[in-house]
């Protein structure tokens, strides 16, 4: 057996996210990859836990590693053409540290924005393992500022408090994982998905999209490069949050449902179009799979959400039928997007 393959701990095939996100990634080489995703930590000696241990949290990076096996896969083709995941034996962190600190203040919070900025954009190569990389910056003072940048193929918002939680338990206890629980390695979820009737979804799907005559696009001309995305946000009060969720409740409605129905009534407005279909992102985990709540992976899928507006029905009515339609396409929600797009 050849070195590399010793390397080797299993090779699992891609969830239907993986395969999209994937295409994604390596369709164009040259941009920015909009699927790497950065978390930043400020830590401060003055939190109560006295000076930061870098060799501490360093130590607990190398525990995630192995940990998680999700955290030690890359991406690789195949001569047919086909990508799989490679999970490896034992990954090393990537690990950097930069001193900031004789610089003056001004120059400091530049250059520290500067290197967040670069990190967050530089590219990973797939197929060099790990997808995750740690810079950990020292601004002077007692402050520091952790950079946990990521590629989107290894695991989802869900798994991100999962992940903070087991790295600074980790950095309490010098990165011993024997003093943790075990977790269920995400492979069980991949041989739950290989289980599921394929049939029977693409069947559910077809009758979910008969007749959709084209896609429902707010800017049909606009330039598809990828781009970073932005984001708006937007409150409610607690009055009017409190009263949105009593009313939801009363009429038997989850917030989800109202949110979904609210974006439907924009698109159409926007579109002048009574039959919509956008994008939805579900958390795509089964609850058959005993432990999927504290599993570390790609679970999240994006599926179709067709809605048909009626100008004569009321609001209620409208979301509760809207909530019902999206209820009978829930154990199909696992199928790839692409697959739903061959079959509609």
């Amino acid at each position: 057996m050849s070195r590399q393959a010793k390397a080797i701990e299993d090779i699992l095939p891609l969830s239907p996210l993986q395969e999209g996100l994937l295409f994604h990634s390596v369709y164009d080489r040259s941009g920015d990859d909009v699927y790497t995703a950065q978390s930043v930590f400020e830590l401060t000696d003055d939190s109560g836990a006295g000076p930061l241990d870098t060799d501490a949290l360093r130590a607990a990076v190398a525990g995630l590693l192995r940990r998680h096996a999700a955290l030690r896969a890359c991406f690789r083709e195949r001569k047919s053409g086909e990508w799989a995941q490679l999970v490896l034996r034992h990954v090393e962190p990537d690990w950097r540290e930069i001193d900031l600190s004789a610089l003056p203040e001004a120059e400091r919070a530049a250059e520290a924005d500067r290197i967040v900025t670069e990190d967050r954009t530089r590219r990973f190569d797939l197929s060099r393992p790990p997808l995750m990389r740690c810079t950990l910056l020292r601004l002077g003072d007692g402050v520091h500022r952790f950079l946990l940048t990521s590629h989107h193929l290894l695991y989802d918002g869900w798994s991100q408090p999962l992940l903070a939680r087991d790295l600074f338990a980790l950095y309490e206890n010098g990165g011993d994982t024997d003093q943790q629980a075990p977790v269920r390695p995400y492979r069980d979820y991949l041989t739950w998905l290989a289980g599921q009737d394929r049939e029977a979804a693409l069947r559910a799907w077809g009758d979910a999209l008969a007749d959709v005559d084209e896609a429902t696009l707010v800017a049909p001309g606009a330039d598809r490069s990828p781009v970073v995305p932005d984001e708006l946000r937007t409150e409610l009060d607690e009055g009017d949050t409190a009263a949105l969720l009593r009313w939801a409740r009363d009429n038997g409605l989850t917030l989800s449902t109202v949110v979904q129905g609210a974006w439907a009534l924009v698109l159409a407005s926007v579109t002048g179009r009574d039959d919509i279909v956008t994008g939805l992102t579900v958390n795509g985990r089964p609850p058959e799979v005993a432990g999927v709540e504290s599993m570390v992976g790609l679970f999240i899928n994006t599926v179709p959400l067709r809605h048909r507006i009626r100008r004569a029905e009321t609001l209620t009515a409208m979301l509760r039928r809207l909530q019902d339609e999206q209820t009978l396409l829930l154990p199909h929600q696992h199928l790839g997007l692409s697959e739903i797009q061959r079959q509609s």
